[in-house]
């Protein structure tokens, strides 16, 4: 059972090393003009659709499951308004830290997540870690690129990014043996960072993936909560 979370998580954190690597590529490869800039909000809009997928499919029905109205409302908005008050603070900070936060915010809390359901229902804690793999993908693709960008060395985020794939099954390991015995702290967990993930879907992401003029964009996010829903009904 342990060494299946170990395998689930280290899944979902891996992407972030992989995401890195083929954005290295994809700098060194692709000449810069619209086709790179294209191939970029397109990847960052079917990582947006992958999110929301898993905001719609496990997060939030976990939450619905466990908790009451108040307290289910309460844990939502105290993520979003978190998330809000973070995206601020970082906004006023230098690009390098902006971004290796924003990835953390999220990954951090579902990996705890996914840990703490894996004693109790494998089957989501399966399809959790498909949607934190799949996200941190693309994720992982624009935030190397950004700090390759705002002045890290290649060397310097690849040993970052390495330190984040592990990141994620050390999550992991904390709520399976912290959390799986308190369901409902479980889903205010979920339920908190729903909240956050939503605020900056909407404030960061989307917005950012826009091309004018553009429709793949808006097709690639639609294909990746399609992927979400091949997962939910798979498993």
């Amino acid at each position: 059972m342990l060494t299946k979370l170990i395998l689930f998580s280290g899944f979902a954190g891996i992407t972030v090393l992989i995401g890195g690597i083929l954005a290295n590529y994809f700098n060194h490869h692709i000449k810069e003009g619209y086709l790179k800039y294209e191939i970029t909000h397109t990847l960052m809009s079917f990582g947006a659709g992958i999110i929301l997928s898993a905001l719609a499919l496990v997060l939030i029905p976990k939450g619905m499951e466990e908790l009451e109205l108040m307290p289910m409302v309460f844990s939502f908005l105290f993520g979003a308004v978190l998330f809000m008050f973070i995206d601020q603070y970082l906004a006023k900070q230098s690009g390098q830290v902006a971004t290796l936060l924003a990835m953390m915010m999220d990954f951090v809390p579902e990996s705890i997540a996914l840990g703490a359901v894996f004693a109790i229902e494998p089957q989501m804690a399966t399809l959790l870690a498909v949607f934190i793999g799949l996200q941190n993908l693309p994720e992982a693709f624009n935030s190397f690129r950004d700090l390759v960008q705002s002045g890290f060395t290649t060397r310097k985020t690849l040993l970052i990014f390495v330190f984040l794939s592990f990141l994620g099954v050390i999550g992991a390991l904390i709520g399976h043996f912290f959390l799986s015995d308190y369901p409902n702290l479980t889903a205010h967990l979920m339920t908190f960072a729903s909240g956050g993930i939503l605020y900056l879907l909407i404030q960061d992401i989307i917005p950012e993936s826009k091309l004018e003029k553009n429709y793949l964009t808006s097709l690639g996010a639609t294909l990746g909560f399609l992927v979400g829903i091949v997962g939910e009904k798979l498993l």
